[in-house]
């Protein structure tokens, strides 16, 4: 018999023994299950997929926008002052709301003319994602310890912190920090946080 060469490997020119049906399906039931198994890690564990339902973080993420969110980016350390983050609602907390973190714990929040000044500074923090100016005066706040103040980047048609009845977002439930948009295809990429 002569030897051939197929992708670089020998062979003696005998067939291999065809995978009996039975076989063939466990190997695809393996693989179902392992691909179920991984969506479902990755889901609870890795990734949040959200949907954003209104304005209220316009124009950073607008209406409709498709966005990934990072589970794992708080599980070494909280959530810092910029980050614009997916939490559950403090008022119901079957619904998850994203907003952008203002408040640190321990931290004073007082918005004076719409401008958000914190522990007393007298030079206003720094927001270039405003889509406008905002307006009003709202506070002081003080954020627990254990707890964050969160503001929409639509300052003027957000229902945040500000309105709620549960004024602050404990760190528990915060869930994951907003990283990537997916859809619409024209805006794919990285969500900065300035």
């Amino acid at each position: 018999m002569t030897e051939e060469r197929i992708g670089g490997e020998e062979t003696t020119g005998k067939k291999k023994p065809k995978k009996s049906l039975k076989r063939e399906l466990m190997e695809d039931i393996i693989m179902i299950v392992f691909v179920l198994i991984t969506v479902w890690v990755m889901k609870n564990y890795v990734l949040i997929n959200a949907v954003i339902p209104s304005a209220s973080m316009e124009d950073t993420i607008m209406t409709g926008d498709r966005i990934f969110g990072s589970r794992l980016s708080y599980e070494f350390g909280g959530p810092q002052r910029g980050d614009i983050a997916i939490f559950k609602f403090p008022d119901d907390e079957s619904q998850l709301y994203i907003k952008r973190v203002i408040g640190l714990p321990g931290d004073k929040v007082q918005i004076i003319d719409g401008k958000v000044y914190i522990n007393d500074s007298e030079t206003p923090l720094d927001e270039p994602y405003l889509p406008e100016p905002p307006e009003g005066d709202y506070g002081p706040y003080y954020v627990p310890e254990d707890s964050y103040f969160m503001l929409g980047d639509n300052r003027n048609w957000s229902k945040d912190s500000r309105f709620w009845t549960n004024t602050y977002v404990k760190k528990e439930k915060v869930l994951a920090k907003a990283i990537f948009r997916y859809y619409p295809f024209n805006k794919i990429g990285v969500i900065e946080k300035d």
